[in-house]
This record gives structure tokens, C-alpha cells and sequence, in this order.
């Protein structure tokens, strides 16, 4: 470790290795999830496997337009699946807004990868995306405090399935987002 920058990114790794340990273990412990819950945590996994290789020099071999590609389906995956979430209690607009944070998160790996090294990047799509991840990591990992929640809400019922879920998606959105504003 050479620089601050690099300690940074060794935790991000370390951050990012965790994730995708908990989300395909997620994926796969379970058999009473449905496909479309599957295919979210594998999705969840590649993701974070690739940030956690993006800093390092491994992360530069990733095939920019076809990892783009890849998760630029990811993101549309999330609010197109958020169809079929739908329940009598729930509209189409809830089902889909539920589903934009694990969107966001795929749309701006697909967007780090979209601008190779060097290149200057608009700035307002980093800024929109980052906001937006931020916004999204505080509201997951204060969902579970109980002073925060209500105890009938839909929320707590759901965080009681999966009770670290809250936390990897908080902190999955949280290192995207610095990602997002790092040297990589």
C-alpha cells in the first residue's frame, strides 16, 4: 500500500468480496426462491466481483463494451422483472421504484466502464448516479434500526427474510458510489 487511494480500494475490495460471498450465498442456500430471485443475487455477485477487481491492475482487463453491455441488461432487468413483482396490494409504480436502487447500482458499473482511463466524463450522470446511490446506501442501512421503523411496516416484515440484505445492498451502493468519484 502505497498511497491513501490504495488503502481505499483494498477496502472497497475487501467490501465488495463480502458482498458477492453474501449474495450468491443468498442465491443458492435458499430453494424456496424463485428464479428471478436467483438470477438478482447472481447478478448482485458479478457486480460486486467486478468492482472488487476494478481498482486493481486484474479489473483493467474486463472487457469494457461487452461488461457495458452486460450491465447496461442488469439494470434493465431490474425495473422490466418489477412486472411480475407485482401483488393486489402493490401498483406497477411502487413495484418498479423498489427496484431502482439495485437499477442504479448496475447502471453505473456499466457506466464506470464506459469511459476508458484518461477520457473525461460528463460529469452530471456521475453526479446524478452518485447522489442517487448515496441516497439509497443511507436509506438501507438505517432501515433496520428500530427507532426508525415502524414495526408493521412492509419493510421490517420483508428485512426479516433475509436480515443482512439491507445491509449488503447499503453498503453495496455505498462503495458504488464512491467508485463512482475514485481513480480507477
Amino acid at each position: 500500500m502505497s498511497t491513501p487511494v490504495d488503502l481505499v480500494h483494498l477496502m472497497l475490495t475487501v467490501l465488495f468480496a463480502v458482498v458477492a460471498v453474501h449474495a450468491l450465498w443468498q442465491g443458492v442456500r435458499s430453494r424456496r426462491t424463485g428464479r428471478r430471485d436467483r438470477v438478482d443475487h447472481l447478478l448482485h455477485c458479478v457486480m460486486a466481483l467486478a468492482m472488487a477487481a476494478m481498482p486493481w491492475s486484474l479489473g483493467h482487463s474486463l472487457p469494457g463494451r461487452t461488461t457495458a453491455v452486460l450491465f447496461t441488461a442488469a439494470a434493465l432487468w431490474f425495473p422490466l422483472t418489477a412486472l411480475s413483482l407485482r401483488t393486489a396490494d402493490t401498483d406497477t409504480t411502487a413495484a418498479i421504484a423498489a427496484r431502482l436502487p439495485p437499477a442504479a447500482g448496475m447502471a453505473a458499473m456499466a457506466w464506470m466502464l464506459r469511459a476508458p482511463h484518461g477520457r473525461v466524463v460528463p460529469v452530471g450522470v456521475t453526479a446524478l448516479l452518485t447522489a442517487f446511490l448515496l441516497a439509497c446506501a443511507v436509506r438501507s442501512l438505517t432501515r433496520p434500526m428500530p427507532s426508525l421503523r415502524i414495526a408493521t411496516a412492509p419493510a421490517h416484515r420483508a428485512a426479516a427474510t433475509d436480515p443482512y440484505g439491507h445491509s449488503r445492498d447499503g453498503a453495496m451502493a455505498l462503495g458504488t458510489a464512491l467508485m463512482l468519484l475514485m481513480p480507477h
